[in-house]
């Protein structure tokens, strides 16, 4: 089952971002733990890590308030 990252601005909306696939959760999330900073300079202000087609769960770029 591959993981991937669903990438979303500030409105919520799907955005383009690096078409990586990962063979495991931990492959993914250490990825993204190297690459967030890069994303969210980009515009990307959350990420959802998507199995197949099911969102595991969602999580914000931006800093804690």
């Amino acid at each position: 089952m591959p993981w991937s990252w669903r990438y979303e601005n500030v409105d919520g909306q799907q955005v383009t971002g690096p078409a990586e696939t990962f063979s495991s959760q931990a492959d993914a999330e250490s990825w993204i733990g190297q690459a967030w900073r890069e994303l969210a300079a980009s515009g990307v202000t959350s990420v959802a890590l998507v199995e197949d087609d099911r969102v595991d769960y969602k999580m914000s770029l931006q800093p804690a308030e």
